[in-house]
């Protein structure tokens, strides 16, 4: 099975303030703000949501095609994908920019400041279609460049690739009728609970109006799991206990790639979820989106823990 994923390729550079915004940022003088915060240095993680889930992906046993775009630093992050036998052939190369970056400082109150560079991200990764089989595909829309997801949605449907429309953290960019026209065709359309509210805003719509245009709706609920929604009803999906919480940042795409593998395994969808909560129980394990692994053993003998044997095991 082809999996094409289409988002965003990115570094994440942390930085930790060894103190507190709060005590450098005078309220009565915001209007001329003019502050620097020296920090304790910073470290560099590989991330974005093309590249996140492709990942969990590779640690599924899958290699799925990454549709993004990359910059003239790209050397380290294709190092890392081509370590994991992911291939490079969908991603295009901007040599005059840099990767999309998001350069992030967090002081001692958890407060964050970041600053987000689109770099290659602002160009489209132009990938043609005209060779794929679509009895054997399945995509996802993550959020990315915005004409990627408009366009790959249109293609989609044109050749009838089933699709997942995944659109997260760019709804506040899109219009009402422009969300509508992504997500009507799509075979699932996924969210947090909050952005699930962003959509029926701007849509419009009811979650049942999106049924009318979309068979299946999943809502993921962070640590109390997520609901699988279609015309038939509602089946809620506990989520997988992590061995310990360390990060949150990244279960979500975990979850997306857990999903898709359940599906090109031919699961039906209740397991597939399950398969993707598994998958993002790993990710909260760690500090970054990248930096969790396991074995197909390990990984097996967790889902049984939480969910029996698949089925046809």
């Amino acid at each position: 099975m082809n999996i094409f994923i289409s988002g965003s390729l990115a570094y994440d550079r942390i930085m930790d303030f060894p103190g507190r915004f709060a005590d450098h940022i005078l309220p009565d003088k915001i209007h001329i703000l003019n502050v620097c915060f020296m920090v304790n240095g910073l470290t560099e993680k590989f991330g974005g949501t093309a590249g996140n889930i492709a990942y969990n992906l590779a640690l599924l046993g899958e290699r799925p095609l990454i549709l993004a775009t990359a910059g003239k630093d790209f050397g380290r992050y294709r190092e890392w994908l081509a370590q994991h036998q992911l291939p490079l052939d969908g991603i295009r190369l901007i040599p005059e920019e840099f990767t999309a970056g998001a350069y992030i400082t967090t002081d001692q109150s958890d407060n964050q400041i970041t600053g987000f560079n689109p770099g290659a991200m602002k160009y489209r990764s132009l990938y043609s279609f005209d060779s794929v089989d679509p009895s054997q595909a399945i995509a996802i829309i993550s959020p990315g460049n915005l004409d990627d997801m408009l366009i790959y949605s249109q293609v989609y449907r044109e050749k009838n690739i089933p699709y997942i429309f995944d659109p997260g953290q760019s709804i506040p960019m899109w219009s009402g009728e422009r969300l509508a026209e992504m997500l009507t065709g799509a075979s699932i359309t996924i969210s947090n609970d909050y952005e699930l509210e962003l959509i029926l805003n701007k849509t419009g719509w009811s979650q049942a109006d999106i049924l009318d245009r979309c068979p299946v709706l999943i809502t993921t609920l962070g640590e109390m799991g997520s609901r699988v929604r279609n015309r038939e009803g509602e089946r809620h999906i506990a989520a997988v206990p992590p061995s310990r919480v360390v990060d949150p940042t990244g279960a979500g795409d975990g979850y997306r790639a857990g999903l898709i593998k359940g599906l090109v395994m031919g699961k039906g969808l209740v397991e597939a979820a399950q398969i993707g909560a598994c998958c993002a129980s790993y990710a909260v394990e760690f500090y970054g989106t990248q930096e969790h692994s396991f074995t197909q053993e390990e990984f097996w003998a967790r889902y049984e823990t939480c969910f029996g044997p698949l089925s046809g095991q």
